[in-house]
């Protein structure tokens, strides 16, 4: 996600991006390594069933373009939650690591994607 976005919030001096998703997006944001968390979260477009999502130092989507689909939110108290499933174009970011579950949702949503199916 940081890698991605136009934008980037807390960064280390002269840490740069590659870019590419119209987002702004803050390090860091749910705390250090120590704050690591586990939450469900409902994901657009991915089935009914909440992601069991891993959040290790994640960052969150502070506000994002016109062009750019928002996903999935940790539901939070403010009503609307954070932001930290995003698209644009053929590029997704998520601020948690689908990686480290076994659901693969994530990852055929992403396959669809790149075929130009969704």
């Amino acid at each position: 996600m940081i890698m991605l976005a136009d934008r980037l919030l807390g960064g280390i001096d002269g840490q740069e991006t590659i870019g590419g998703i119209d987002m702004t997006v803050r390090r860091n944001a749910f705390g250090r390594q120590t704050e690591s968390f586990e939450a469900a979260v409902p994901l657009e477009g991915v089935g009914e069933e909440p992601f069991d999502a891993v959040f290790i130092r994640a960052p969150w989507v502070e506000s994002v373009g016109p062009e750019v689909t928002v996903f999935g939110r940790v539901p939070g108290t403010d009503g609307a939650g954070r932001i930290v499933a995003v698209r644009q174009g053929g590029l997704m970011a998520t601020s948690f690591h689908p990686e480290l579950t076994g659901d693969a949702r994530i990852h055929r949503l992403f396959v669809d994607i790149v075929k130009g199916h969704a």
